[in-house]
């Protein structure tokens, strides 16, 4: 029994051992057919390119199945992968931006003239307060530095000057009010015009010390002599800067001493050193340029001197600039460019038409159809106030002369791809 049962193990493993056997033979086999059914296949009539575009997975344009070239950028909408070079802007988005165009033609512009500068007062913006009769100082309301309005209160001040004056408008005042009760019946012409004449010179007299009339008025309405203490009260006559104030609380000042200069600083002057042969090219209303620091604000000249500074021996010439955001303070060195009568013939264009491309070259923007505009490079031969000369379009062309910021956002928006790193 045990020998049948050891004959049956040893056939059954005899024949695990030829199914093995067999099996891998047949692998063998397999894979042998697999090779020589791939080299067979790789000289049919597509040869080679089939099997080069197969492997490499890439159809016949060299674009991939998620639409990237061979750089691995996705395809642009005109199938070219380029950028936009144009924005095409709807009625509501050109009156939303602001943007104006302008048709340009050869104009002449005026030779640019350079020249060392300094920011000084606007002279005719400016005045100083002083008192009229000697006074002493009680107390200041502003200092320097501030920004005070029209009326406002600058210095309380008292003198005995002011006290007399302020005594006898009182007592004119009185005396006015009695002749008028008892009528012209009871009191004399000569009288009752002499009391008028006498509280008119007497409210005069205040006056011209100093007292403004609303506190004249205060004054009579308390009707009271005690308050002739001659303390009054002086006020800004403009709007503007307190740029000095040169005095101290208890201090006796004289008449016509400054006790304050207030200047309106939104419009300055830049008086410019010029030589007398540039001077003699300078006309008045000019445009101008002024350099503060990496800001140009635009100008004009208003004044022009006759007489050669005794030192520099060169003539100065005022040129009246906006002063935005206090950008300029008296006494600040500027640089200057100033139009003069020299004139150079091309396209003139304002300041604000022409921008800085990408790469730093000039450009404006050309209507090339209505709503539409292109950028276009163009050179910049000089600058001169608020207006540039170039050269690069032709006359007529139309251009954006207000809002170029905007079209070349939109341009920069069409032209960029989520894909583009």
């Amino acid at each position: 029994m045990k020998r049948a049962l050891f004959i049956i193990l040893l056939l059954s493993m005899v024949h695990s051992t030829v199914l093995v056997a067999e099996e891998g033979h047949d692998h063998n086999n397999e894979m042998k057919m697999d090779s020589h059914d791939h080299d067979d296949g790789g000289h049919d009539e597509h040869g080679k390119e089939e099997h080069s575009h197969d492997e490499g997975g890439h159809d016949e344009d060299g674009h991939d199945e998620d639409g990237h070239d061979e750089d691995g950028h996705e395809e642009g909408e005109d199938g070219h992968g380029e950028a936009a070079s144009d924005a095409e802007l709807s009625d509501a988005q050109r009156r939303m931006a602001g943007i104006e165009t302008m048709q340009v033609k050869r104009q002449q512009l005026g030779v640019a003239i350079n020249a060392p500068g300094e920011v000084i007062i606007n002279a005719y913006r400016t005045t100083k307060v002083t008192p009229r009769i000697s006074a002493q100082v009680l107390k200041r309301h502003v200092r320097l530095g501030d920004h005070v309005k029209k009326g406002k209160s600058l210095v309380t001040l008292s003198g005995v000057e002011m006290a007399e004056a302020q005594g006898a408008v009182l007592g004119a005042k009185v005396e006015l009010r009695r002749v008028k009760k008892l009528g012209r019946k009871v009191v004399s012409e000569k009288r009752y015009v002499a009391a008028q004449i006498a509280y008119q010179q007497a409210y005069a007299k205040v006056r011209a010390y100093g007292m403004s009339s609303s506190q004249i008025d205060a004054l009579l309405k308390t009707g009271d002599a005690s308050r002739a203490t001659g303390q009054f009260v002086l006020l800004a006559s403009q709007s503007g800067t307190v740029i000095s104030d040169k005095f101290i609380v208890g201090e006796i000042i004289e008449p016509g001493r400054v006790l304050f200069d207030i200047s309106d600083e939104s419009t300055l002057w830049v008086e410019a050193r010029l030589t007398p042969e540039a001077a003699a090219n300078i006309q008045l209303g000019a445009s101008a340029r002024v350099n503060v620091g990496k800001r140009w604000l635009t100008g004009k000249v208003t004044q022009a001197r006759h007489t050669l500074d005794e030192t520099t021996r060169t003539l100065g010439v005022n040129i009246e600039v906006a002063n935005p955001n206090d950008a300029l303070h008296p006494g600040q060195f500027v640089s200057v460019v100033i139009e003069s009568k020299n004139k150079q013939s091309g396209i003139v264009v304002p300041l604000g038409a022409v921008m800085r491309a990408a790469d730093g070259d000039w450009q404006v923007f050309v209507e090339v159809a209505p709503g539409r505009f292109e950028p276009k490079e163009v050179e910049v031969l000089q600058t001169v106030g608020n207006q540039m000369l170039i050269e690069g379009i032709a006359e007529g062309t139309t251009i954006v002369s207000k809002g170029t910021f905007f079209v070349q956002s939109e341009i920069a928006k069409s032209g960029f791809s989520v894909h583009n790193h």
